[in-house]
């Protein structure tokens, strides 16, 4: 999407303005949970059924990127459940209060939900909170194709303003490049939130995609399974992070705990304050967020060197840099699950993990995966210690459970996968963050992380 002008975003953060301004004094902050729930299937059938379907994503989310231009505290939903390896959290919208599970999505600005303009026994077509009906809802108003904030949106056609009628709605266009489709009014709406406190506030004018038709892989594939849009927090004008951040700090944070554990714990989407402080965090460590601007949107950080077992890889550095064409770079993203890395160090890698692990392969091989281990009959298995150093000398050291996933009993497999150098970039996915507590401060313009606090209340 195309880059938009802070003067203009201005005008769409007035309209945010009616929340208890209490919340901002008193330092509490909005927290959403990122609930989990027990899986129809098994969290590797989950990241199976879409691990073609993610790999094509990731690149053509890139591409598409580049051609376009108090805190909230709420539960991260686990998408195991709906055979996904998203992370989905519950937004509140309309008056009264519709609730619909959306995508988390750090690697998106739009923030929107399927809609549907039914006003009568709407029961029976749309089951309760399947998707956002519009007409049960007194403060649903679409923006102006005139307005000011319609500008910061694609459209399905150049002239989005039929100038023959007074009031004609701003319609949106998001596709993506394997033709996934969302499109229907940009919309204002008044969300309420839970504070840190328990208190609830109500948000009104919240800018959203208002979406009637929805199509393609990325948005009805299995990934998508149980979700009713996505929730946007990447660094555009319009995501929800940025339209409420402005306000409680311009920060936001989340822990992404393990899905596999049994009862499952509860992971939360927090937006405001200072999170790290919240969370009596001992340990934080920092790196610098990095800005490419042919893709706005994305979280970028800057990977130096690689190690296994602490042992440091020989890899060009150049494999990691970020060139002026805006190719290459490293994006950390809630919205993708496995971890991709350039085809050179990805390569080395696994050859060091191959010949550093002591565990015989499966009698039959995993399709792919390039390494598979039988640990039949071990309870702890010894694997390969991935670390790595991250700018401003930060090391970022996950758990092999991080990188290791069980694709069937008795056999683990390494969750990462290659990207050809030049044409792709470096994602730090969903499934290596878990267990860390991230956050994002745009106004120092660092990721910080720790492994402690995540928890917590």
């Amino acid at each position: 999407m195309a880059m938009v002008s802070l003067s203009s975003f201005s005008l769409l953060f007035v309209l945010l303005a009616v929340v208890n301004d209490q919340i901002g004094v008193t330092g509490e902050y909005f927290k959403l949970p990122l609930l989990r729930k027990t899986p129809r299937l098994s969290p590797t059938q989950s990241l199976l059924l879409d691990i073609h379907r993610l790999s094509h994503l990731h690149r053509s989310r890139h591409h598409h990127h580049r051609k376009q231009k108090g805190i909230i505290k709420s539960p991260l939903v686990s998408g195991a459940a709906y055979g996904s390896g998203q992370y989905f959290v519950e937004l509140r919208l309309g008056s009264p209060p519709q609730s619909l599970l959306l995508v988390a999505d750090t690697g998106s600005d739009l923030l929107w939900v399927t809609c549907s303009a039914c006003r009568h026994n709407c029961s029976f077509l749309h089951p309760s909170g399947s998707t956002f009906l519009a007409r049960h809802s007194s403060s649903f108003s679409p923006q102006h194709c005139f307005d000011s904030t319609c500008d910061l949106v694609p459209h399905p056609d150049p002239n989005p303003c039929n100038r023959t009628r007074l009031h004609s709605p701003c319609r949106y266009e998001y596709e993506y490049s394997d033709g996934s489709q969302t499109s229907g009014f940009f919309s204002k709406e008044t969300t309420t939130l839970k504070t840190s406190s328990g208190r609830e506030a109500k948000l009104e004018n919240l800018s959203f995609g208002c979406g009637f038709r929805i199509s393609g892989p990325s948005l009805s594939g299995a990934s998508f399974n149980g979700s009713h849009g996505v929730m946007g927090l990447g660094q555009g004008s319009i995501s929800f992070a940025s339209q409420l951040g402005r306000r409680y700090g311009n920060k936001f944070s989340y822990c992404l705990m393990d899905y596999t554990l049994s009862p499952p714990p509860t992971s939360y989407l927090m937006i405001g304050g200072n999170q790290l402080a919240v969370s009596k965090t001992p340990k934080i460590s920092f790196t610098p967020l990095l800005i490419n601007p042919r893709s706005p949107t994305f979280y970028y950080i800057g990977i130096k060197s690689v190690s296994v077992n602490n042992v440091k890889l020989q890899i060009d550095p150049s494999v990691w840099s970020l060139d002026e064409m805006g190719n290459g770079g490293t994006v950390i993203d809630s919205g993708t699950t496995l971890t991709f890395l350039p085809e050179p160090a990805y390569r080395q890698i696994l050859w060091e993990m191959k010949r550093r692990v002591k565990l015989p392969s499966p009698t039959e091989p995993t399709p792919d995966f390039d390494l598979c281990l039988n640990v039949s009959g071990n309870a702890m298995p010894q694997l390969p210690r991935l670390s790595f150093k991250l700018s401003g000398d930060s090391v970022f050291a996950p758990p092999p459970r991080n990188y290791f996933i069980e694709t069937e009993e008795g056999v683990t497999c390494l969750a990462i996968q290659p990207i050809s150098t030049g044409t792709g970039f470096s994602v730090i996915g969903n499934l290596m963050q878990e267990g860390f507590l991230f956050e994002f401060n745009r106004d120092k313009s660092r990721l910080g992380f720790s492994r402690h606090g995540c928890a917590l209340p």
